[in-house]
């Protein structure tokens, strides 16, 4: 298993110091739920000056029954289903947008490895986005290839592409 090298990280901070002032100027707020990364895209998000201007925060749901309790996913679907699906990342991403009380949030859940999780592979991931609209929420599946930490990172990429897109321009893509 590699670290997370300087060049990556700040590659990705990078793309999040592109996205942050575009969020501003619309007057939008941003939050997080993470699982598979841990952290990783609240710690990129941060590293950018002035990020409190618009980023109010993360909720780490890295164990399954933290899904439920803390950003209200369905716990019969995570019992029936597991966490590693599209429906798992929208109940996030809307949980975390309400409970943080943003304009937008994002989440993730996935399989960063080495080992498989719920019969999913590792590079399983998927991603949301919870828009500034009651219950608008976009997932996107993201079938990744890599060590645990390109995984983790290449989900951060994706997260922070997904904001780009939702503002209606070019990504800033890290490619991470």
């Amino acid at each position: 298993m590699s670290g997370l090298d300087a060049t990556t990280f700040d590659a990705l901070v990078e793309q999040a110091a592109s996205l942050l002032p575009r969020l501003e100027e619309r007057g939008l707020t941003l939050a997080t739920c993470e699982s598979l990364t841990g952290g990783l895209l609240a710690a990129v998000l941060t590293s950018v000056p002035g990020a409190s201007r618009v980023y109010r925060g993360s909720v780490v749901t890295y164990a399954s029954d933290l899904k439920a309790s803390l950003v209200g996913v369905d716990a019969e679907h995570i019992a029936e289903h597991g966490v590693i699906n599209p429906e798992t990342a929208a109940q996030m991403a809307l949980g975390a947008r309400e409970l943080l009380g943003t304009s937008l949030a994002l989440a993730c859940t996935g399989v960063a490895g080495p080992e498989p999780q719920d019969g999913q592979p590792p590079g399983t991931v998927w991603v949301a986005l919870a828009g500034p609209n009651k219950g608008q929420v976009r997932v996107e599946h993201l079938p990744l290839d890599g060590d645990r930490t390109q995984i983790r990172c290449d989900t951060c990429g994706a997260l922070l592409d997904a904001v780009h897109e939702l503002l209606g321009n070019s990504t800033g893509e890290s490619g991470t």
